[in-house]
């Protein structure tokens, strides 16, 4: 059990918590609350419960559940590993972690077989501190401790990272850098999807045109938040969606599969050493084709 001294903090449990257990999302720690893992003054209290200097906040972690994940030999494309994290490439088509319907040959699979991983996520997402979607290229950072999780978790939290991805969209964008800040949350209309609303959480994309095209722009994407489907839904946005984007995208678009996105640059400080460390992963093969095929057919002239 942890025990937690509110000394200047005040508002609302469930949004003064995050800041006190970053290893935790508000949703998770909405349910730990409802769950009555979380206590306040030793009392089962509710998420809008109003925190005052002086308030002893009790927390029962979760019990980690046995891990049912089937460890796999599938090749890895690792750019950095040591005792605490995992720096990979994950390839376009490849999920990161199983999910209902979806047990095996993720990411998930292939680092258990090479690695031992953080316990933080429980039983789907060991190790898992952000997410790429499956049809994104790139690089992401994997932790194979919890104290790592904790660490790196809250660099995301606090924005300190580097996460720049390479887009390739449809139209010629006019500006040549811009910030896109619009709140994204899931869709109303199609649950599959995110969407622009009011009531979404809060994300910000900054972009820099890297090339033009006569009908696509190369354009360099800067997340300062994380959200789901992020640049994706920002580009769409401006009208100006991804190429290959199945969900987004128009139907009419270059075949490939799925959106031109990649993950080119990360950075992070070493969780136990807080060196900086940043790494590039170079555009895989169809993307590269993909813009030699447009330099010869859609040039700017």
């Amino acid at each position: 059990m942890k025990e937690i001294k509110i000394t200047d903090q005040t508002g609302r449990l469930d949004k003064v918590l995050p800041g006190l257990l970053p290893e935790y999302s508000r949703s998770q720690l909405q349910k730990l609350i409802a769950a009555e893992n979380i206590k306040v003054n030793g009392q089962v209290t509710k998420p809008k419960y109003k925190v005052e200097p002086g308030d002893v906040v009790t927390f029962d972690e979760p019990e980690i559940q046995t891990l049912e994940v089937e460890p796999e030999n599938i090749p890895l494309d690792i750019y950095y590993e040591d005792e605490d994290v995992i720096v990979v490439n994950k390839p376009q088509g490849m999920v990161v972690h199983p999910a209902p319907g979806h047990p095996d040959h993720t990411l998930v699979n292939a680092l258990l077989y090479h690695s031992p991983l953080s316990t933080i996520n429980g039983t789907y997402r060991p190790g898992i501190v952000h997410r790429i979607d499956k049809d994104t290229s790139g690089l992401l950072m994997v932790a194979k401790n919890d104290q790592a999780h904790r660490s790196l978790a809250h660099q995301l939290k606090e924005k300190t990272n580097i996460r720049e991805y390479i887009a390739l969209v449809h139209g010629r964008i006019k500006p040549d850098k811009g910030t896109i800040n619009a709140p994204i949350g899931r869709s109303k209309k199609d649950r599959k999807k995110q969407a622009i609303i009011a009531e979404g959480r809060p994300a910000v994309t900054h972009f820099e045109v890297l090339k033009r095209y006569q009908h696509y722009t190369l354009v360099k994407c800067i997340l300062e938040t994380g959200r789901t489907h992020q640049i994706r839904v920002h580009m769409k946005y401006i009208d100006h969606p991804l190429a290959g984007d199945p969900l987004y995208g128009p139907r009419k678009t270059l075949p490939g599969a799925g959106q031109f996105l990649h993950a080119q640059k990360l950075g992070f400080k070493h969780p136990r050493t807080g060196e900086l460390l940043t790494f590039e992963a170079p555009l895989p093969t169809n993307f590269q084709q993909t813009l030699e095929f447009l330099d010869k057919t859609d040039k700017l002239q």
